[in-house]
């Protein structure tokens, strides 16, 4: 049996070696390093699958929080609302711009935002919020953006997590995350459903005024060469990543049911074990399973992973400490049982491994292990 791997970037590599190697070789003849074409393409082709008016690329996506909310002209002060559990960058952008953090509690059953702790945050300072479609599912982005208009405030979307998952509204139509509110923002971090062997990002609007001020924050704020009307920041993607991405881009939708098969193989295997519970699946929402996460109950979260680890099954804990104890964030005022449902989450979630390349053998050997560890204890 191969080594088990959380993300197993190597059996995806042995797959597309091919073209992707082709891909970056037609760079490395092109000498186009920066911008160059293979960066449009890109943008293009993206902008297409997602259904989206406009697609800019950026260097990573923490950047895109930041050009995004530069594009707003959110200022010092401002109210930004967003998720307590969340990975660091979504709140790190937010404090660099000196706006005002305010974060809100997770649905504990779907890990995203919970509409209803956004309502009670909300006040007359509320700028923006910010949701994230957490480990490939989308947050309500029909309730969400209902509070939006009724308030007048924006709404930037951290779809780092769910590259390609759709959010399905009441009247039957349905958009991509990262399509749905003012601006969406994306990482192509290389563990991601869509990665690059580096870094990488992008913004995606409807909006063409938006998408011109995004496209110049992103390029030092100029409207045309050494002529500036934004303040700006240097964020481009590389156009050797481009050229990876745009291969890894054509079998994205096979790379992701591929992972919900595995997520349904997954819940059919721990169905009668009442030590965990497993990952829900929203109605208003597809779910591509950037991670399949589970809770383990009666504190024996930190034992299963242990004994995952001794069998060589490796696991992660996405997140194990609330955003609002981390140190560099005590400055906020919140008390340590201020989010309840964040706390629990830090203290049970625990991710299996979970990437388009696992085979059969590895998945019966971890699905018999983790309950084997649960017979015994």
């Amino acid at each position: 049996m191969r080594d088990i791997q959380m993300v197993d970037l190597k059996a995806q590599y042995e797959k597309l070696g091919g073209e992707i190697d082709a891909a970056i070789k037609s760079v490395l003849n092109s000498m186009a390093f920066i911008r160059g074409p293979e960066v449009k393409l890109f943008e293009e082709e993206l902008q297409k699958y997602l259904g989206v008016n406009h697609v800019i690329s950026c260097a990573n996506g923490t950047d895109a929080l930041q050009i995004a909310m530069m594009a707003l002209r959110l200022s010092p002060g401002d109210e930004v609302i967003t998720t307590n559990f969340t990975f660091i960058a979504t709140v790190e952008v937010v404090a660099l711009l000196g706006l005002k953090l305010v974060l809100a509690d997770p649905d504990p059953h779907t890990y995203n935002i919970s509409v209803e702790a956004i309502k009670k945050a909300i006040t007359p300072r509320t700028k923006a919020i910010v949701p994230v479609h957490l480990f490939g599912q989308c947050a309500d982005m029909g309730s969400i953006m209902k509070l939006a208009q009724e308030n007048g405030i924006y709404v930037i979307e951290d779809a780092a997590q769910a590259t390609g998952t759709d959010y399905f509204f009441p009247d039957g139509t349905q958009k991509k995350a990262g399509t749905i509110g003012n601006i969406g923002t994306t990482s192509f971090f290389p563990s991601k459903n869509l990665g690059c062997y580096g870094d990488g990002g992008a913004l995606f609007t409807n909006d063409e005024t938006v998408a011109k001020k995004l496209r110049s924050i992103a390029n030092h704020g100029m409207k045309e060469k050494y002529h500036y009307n934004d303040i700006g920041i240097n964020s481009r993607l590389d156009t050797v990543q481009a050229a990876i991405l745009r291969v890894k881009l054509r079998y994205l939708d096979q790379f992701n049911t591929t992972r919900r098969t595995i997520a349904d193989f997954y819940d059919k295997s721990f169905a009668g074990c009442s030590s965990i519970i497993l990952p829900e699946r929203s109605d208003y929402s597809s779910q591509i399973f950037h991670q399949y996460t589970i809770r383990v109950k009666n504190g024996q979260r930190d034992n299963l992973k242990k004994f995952l680890g001794s069998v060589n099954i490796p696991s992660m804990i996405y997140y194990p400490e609330p955003l609002h104890m981390q140190e560099a964030y005590r400055f906020l005022g919140y008390g340590k049982d201020d989010f309840p449902v964040t706390s629990l989450l830090c203290s049970e979630v625990l991710s299996l491994p979970m990437h388009p390349d696992m085979e059969q053998e590895q998945l019966d050997y971890i699905t018999l292990n983790l309950l084997e560890f649960f017979e015994k204890h």
